[in-house]
């Protein structure tokens, strides 16, 4: 008995240890960086990047249990860091699903890791076997990191609030001529998964304030088939109705990880434009991936953008300027007006540096030979012109 008691507080011990120390673990692990800040750069290029509205389309930071307000030696976002990236807009996106041995070419969605990450993170239980509850847990952890952060972070719901939060951006630096430090934040899905087949959860998810969503992540769903699925199908009849939804609400289409099929159903159907929040093109990095110049040109004609991605799988490349070929080629194919930023950021990847060093992409736009004005809008003008265009 002696022993078995001894076995038994082992045995705790090992689970407690696990409960809090293997989610950093495992963080550090995935979301790497290969060079730490602070990010030196030439003067010019500082001060322009300083002028500029940065947004970065993607991030999944909400997943993993840190602090967002407080500044982490892992991973690659948080509060300090966006600042000093001058960030402006952020999307914070959910991953509510994941398959064991995640590629870019075919997956089942017969396993699930997040539960693995929700059960050791410590998520309420009613997450560790819903979808839609890992997604609306995470959207509570950005209205908590919102209510505490004394007014640097903020939530962004409707054309209005984007309007007041640029509006009070501008005066800030005005006052203070330099930087300002307050964050927008926006919510959406990397996948459908959340709507557990049922379009009636749209609404919950709208409530809870995601205003974008993919209709797959790296497997197939009941909306339609993943570039990384085991089908990779177009929209299923249930996928059609969900883009009827998505326009209804006024929230924004995100074809990241959708197959050709779905992307080409998608952008057949459209009334209002659609994203891709981030991404690769061929034209600089052939994988499954990333977009064909035919896909680049389908989501522009929408009057839409695709986010360019900093980490090896979209550019080939593991420093700014493989980020800055990306978007000069998807300039060439579709136009300025076209093309904005999508990190990836959190997302499992490696990526050259974190959200403090966005001013390195200024830099090597520079060296491309764009203009202040390209720039600009590459930078996050674009994205500004979007989401006022297609928010509620």
């Amino acid at each position: 008995m002696k022993r078995l008691r001894w076995v038994i507080l082992l045995l705790l011990l090992v689970a407690l240890i696990a409960w809090f120390a293997l989610p950093g673990i495992v963080e550090h692990r995935f979301n790497k960086t290969l060079h730490a800040g602070p990010y030196p750069v030439p003067v010019e290029a500082r001060e322009l990047h300083r002028r500029l509205v940065v947004a970065d389309l993607h991030a999944d930071s909400l997943l993993w249990g840190r602090n967002l307000l407080g500044r982490s030696s892992a991973g690659h976002v948080d509060l300090p860091r966006l600042a000093e990236g001058n960030v402006a807009i952020q999307a914070f996106t959910v991953v509510t699903t994941s398959p064991r041995g995640l590629n870019i070419y075919k997956n089942s969605e017969a396993t699930d890791n997040i539960k693995l990450i929700a059960m050791f993170e410590g998520w309420p239980p009613r997450t560790w076997n819903s979808p839609k509850q890992r997604a609306l847990y995470q959207a509570e952890r950005l209205r908590n990191f919102v209510r505490h952060s004394k007014g640097e972070l903020v939530l962004i719901r409707s054309r209005k609030d984007l309007e007041e939060f640029l509006a009070a951006r501008d005066a800030a630096k005005w006052i203070s001529r330099s930087g300002a430090d307050a964050v927008a934040g926006f919510l959406g899905s990397e996948g459908a998964q959340p709507l557990e087949g049922d379009l009636k959860n749209l609404d919950d998810l709208y409530a809870a304030g995601f205003r974008m969503m993919a209709p797959t992540h790296f497997t197939d769903t009941t909306m339609g088939g993943s570039a990384a699925g085991v089908n990779k199908g177009g929209l299923t009849p249930l996928g059609r109705e969900w883009v009827r939804a998505m326009e209804a609400h006024k929230m924004i289409i995100d074809l990241a990880h959708a197959s050709p099929a779905t992307l080409r159903d998608v952008t057949a159907m459209a009334t209002r434009p659609l994203l891709v929040s981030h991404t690769g093109v061929k034209g600089t990095c052939d994988n499954p991936r990333n977009l064909s110049d035919d896909e680049l040109r389908a989501v522009a004609r929408t009057g839409g953008v695709s986010g360019i991605g900093v980490w090896d799988t979209a550019t080939c490349g593991s420093d700014a300027q493989a980020t800055a070929r990306a978007i000069r080629y998807a300039v060439k194919v579709v136009g300025v007006e076209h093309v904005a930023l999508g990190s990836d950021f959190d997302g499992g990847t490696t990526t050259p540096f974190d959200s403090s060093g966005w001013v390195l992409v200024t830099e090597a736009l520079m060296k491309e030979g764009f203009s202040e004005a390209e720039i600009r809008k590459i930078m996050g003008e674009n994205v500004v012109r979007f989401l006022m265009e297609t928010l509620p």
